[in-house]
């Protein structure tokens, strides 16, 4: 019988920016539940084959990328100006090398992009057009930018502005405050890494930056620890370092992954920091703690079980 969390692992989440459970249903919740296994399926083969995992972590995080359901590259949100800004992040937990990029426009997949910074920069983290400029010249594929555009996200904006101009509360869901994707792994040899990509919020304020490109607040990864994954209320989670804060409590307190990542995301909660997180350790299954409505989020183990889920009800198992 087969050990599923002894070796390799991978958790994926596709953001905290959920569609209430009452408008999400039949084929419309299959569709997100099927994109979750696609992203599960492109990362389990990477770690089955052997592969490092950062190398599963960007694999399952470009297939949530490509996705036009999910707030990251194609169909990510635009700002009150009516642009798209896209943040990414990618740390490896076996030396804790990190690459991130904010406010940039163009790369087909950011996260690949912040591999690229991650691995050919000499720095970790870049901005806007000079990282875009950066990117040209390391092969990483550049889009149109209709390429990234929906219709689904142009109304999102009309909804939010016309809102605003009217002075009427603030009714917005979950989906359309925020919304992110993410990837953590450990590897055959106890390596993790961890991934986060996002369009940021709806209408949000031209330049704004959240939590997913900073490293120790939206991402972290270090092999004596854990890696984590958030999406949420990025001010909050940066500025309690939310990531980082799990890995300190395993290092530090001796807490186990579980409780760390819970007591974050309960302490979180009482500051106005909604949303969620996926976290792998050293050793043990994933964590996927959240205090929002929802997180579309996923797992799956070496005997390859893809389990996926959206709200609170119990996890869809699908065997590969």
């Amino acid at each position: 019988m087969l050990d599923t969390y002894g070796g390799f692992c991978l958790a994926i989440h596709g953001g905290a920016g959920t569609v209430p459970v009452a408008a999400l249903k039949g084929a419309a919740a299959e569709a997100y539940h099927a994109a979750l296994r696609t992203a599960l399926k492109a990362g389990w083969t990477v770690l089955n084959q052997g592969g490092p995992a950062v190398d599963a972590v960007a694999a399952a995080v470009v297939e949530l990328e490509n996705d036009a359901l999910f707030n990251a590259a194609r169909g990510a949100v635009f700002t009150s100006a009516g642009q798209l800004e896209m943040d990414a992040a990618i740390m490896n937990g076996a030396d804790r090398a990190a690459g991130a990029l904010a406010g940039i426009c163009g790369p087909k997949n950011p996260i690949l992009a912040a591999r690229a910074v991650m691995e050919k920069s000499g720095t970790v983290f870049m901005i806007g057009t000079a990282a875009e400029a950066f990117l040209r010249t390391e092969n990483i594929q550049f889009m149109p930018t209709d390429y990234f555009v929906t219709p689904r996200r142009l109304e999102a904006l009309h909804l939010e502005l016309t809102r605003r101009a009217a002075g009427m509360p603030d009714t917005r869901s979950d989906a359309d405050r925020h919304g992110t994707v993410g990837a953590v792994a450990r590897d055959a040899a106890g390596n993790v890494a961890a991934g986060t990509s996002t369009g940021g919020m709806t209408a949000k304020r031209p330049g704004r930056v959240g939590d997913t490109p900073v490293i120790g607040a939206g991402t972290f990864a270090d092999n004596a620890t854990c890696a984590v994954s958030t999406t949420g209320t990025g001010e909050v989670f940066i500025r309690f370092t939310a990531a980082a804060d799990i890995a300190a409590r395993i290092r530090y307190a001796g807490q186990n992954l579980e409780q760390a990542a819970g007591d974050v995301i309960a302490e979180l909660s009482a500051h106005g920091g909604d949303g969620g997180l996926i976290a792998v350790g050293a050793t043990g299954a994933p964590v996927l703690p959240f205090n929002s409505s929802g997180m579309y989020r996923g797992f799956v183990g070496v005997d390859g079980v893809l389990s996926t889920a959206i709200h609170r009800e119990a996890f869809r198992q699908v065997c590969q």
